[in-house]
């Protein structure tokens, strides 16, 4: 292990390039370190180094001491696949089977990023399955079906929330509910105390289990406020602040619409002592001061009219820059737009539409936009306008579009290569410049 890290230091030395173990990448907030990197590309985009077809699915890869972990569903079986990073050639596979159907429509491959950690990767698959494996070489170091242990009712499109890591804990959005619990779609679905449980990262044993809230399809964000840790979770129903370490509770803060079909899926923002959440169906976004046992509401979108909402951001999980709020508003394709918010007011500082829904990625003061219909964009982070400095529909040499609605998962940026997923499709592009 001390080889692995220390052969991943090294390379990380001598490209200016990081690994992107998690969902929001090295530190979990969708920022890349990475130097060097050339965000000014040609009208057909960045050079592409490889492209491979995926099964279903709609989650980024994870990448860590030069393994890639791609999850992916094909027919009635689940997949992960060891790759190298810099060819796409596969090292190792693991499958299990699954009879997840979706309640709306969409495919029935994964949406929860695997995390990597030292030797191991975790799985969280759409019915529920949370696997402990080998990243060497796949075999299956623990598991457990959290729909079973804890009488978890089907979310609408099933597990979509990204597990994490705190020193020795997996914290897992599990969201159980008592037996004979009506179907989700239903409304009066109730929590029993399982809504958030830590496990024992090498073993699967359950650690703490905790609140009654149930699952949404945000990864929980860890942080460190006041030298103390913590953990927040916008949750089904809401915001809730722990201690990591303990479970213990500080506040629940509720943040949902009154709409039944309605869900919370971008992760909480967490500045200094300062959180962001944000949702689209109603409420829009909320800033909160933390402080051990509470919280003060710094501003509320709560009771603005819909189109003096600041951010209502729908998957998407938006990034901070130097005080500014960068990310996408709006629920569906038509009215979303890439937007910019003063942080510390919410006042909107400008609005860009026409993209459809979008993903952003940070690189030391500029933005990677992807939307959804395949469009890649680069910008510099500013206030004062949406300032291009390159934008493209990536092609391959046939003039083929390399990136496919739909184009959900967020770009990972890994040592100057890019990773797009898109329908069907995990492509490779080179973002190399000069040191």
């Amino acid at each position: 292990m001390l080889t692995l890290c220390a052969a991943a230091m090294a390379q990380a030395q001598h490209d200016g390039g990081a690994d992107w173990p998690r969902f929001g990448g090295p530190q979990g907030d969708f920022t890349s370190p990475e130097v060097g990197v050339d965000l000014n590309w040609p009208e057909a985009g960045p050079p592409l180094k490889w492209k491979i077809e995926l099964g279903e699915g709609y989650c980024a890869p994870a990448i860590e001491h030069g393994r890639m972990f791609v999850f992916d569903r094909v027919e009635g079986n689940v997949r992960l696949r060891c790759l190298k990073p810099d060819t796409g050639q596969v090292n190792w596979q693991f499958v299990y089977p699954s009879d997840f159907v979706d309640q709306y429509g969409y495919d029935g491959g994964p949406r929860a990023m695997p995390i990597v950690d030292e030797d191991r990767v975790y799985t969280f698959g759409p019915e529920g399955m949370l696997h402990c494996l080998s990243a060497i070489d796949g075999s299956v170091l623990w598991k457990v079906d959290t729909a079973k242990q804890f009488g978890v009712v089907q979310n609408f499109f099933g597990v979509g929330a990204a597990p994490v890591i705190f020193k020795d804990k997996l914290i897992v959005q599990v969201g159980g509910s008592p037996p004979d619990s009506p179907p989700t779609i239903s409304g009066r679905v109730k929590g029993n105390g399982s809504g958030i449980v830590a496990f024992d990262k090498r073993t699967g044993k359950v650690v703490y289990s905790i609140t009654d809230e149930l699952a949404s399809y945000a990864a929980p964000t860890l942080a460190e406020v006041d030298g103390r840790a913590w953990c927040f979770v916008l949750a089904r129903g809401g915001l809730v602040g722990f201690n990591p370490e303990t479970g213990q509770v500080d506040f629940e803060f509720p943040w949902r619409s009154r709409k039944t079909e309605s869900v919370n899926a971008a992760s909480p923002v967490v500045v200094d002592d300062h959180v962001l959440i944000s949702e689209t169906y109603e409420l829009g976004a909320c800033l909160l001061k933390v402080k051990p046992g509470g919280y003060d509401v710094v501003w509320s979108d709560a009771d603005k009219r819909t189109r003096h909402k600041s951010m209502m951001a729908h998957w998407a999980t938006p990034i901070v820059i130097t005080g500014y709020a960068y990310g996408c508003t709006g629920r569906n394709s038509g009215g979303a737009e890439v937007r910019c918010i003063e942080l510390a007011t919410g006042k909107v500082m400008w609005s860009q539409p026409g993209l459809g829904r979008t993903r952003l990625l940070g690189v030391h003061g500029k933005l990677i936009v992807l939307g959804e219909y395949g469009q890649l964009i680069s910008i510099r982070a500013t206030p004062e306008k949406f300032d291009v400095i390159a934008q493209a529909a990536p092609t391959d040499a046939d003039g083929e579009r390399l990136i496919e609605y739909p184009a959900w998962a967020s770009p990972v940026l890994s040592h100057g290569l890019m990773y797009v997923r898109s329908k069907g499709r995990l492509v490779c592009f080179d973002l190399k410049g000069q040191p």
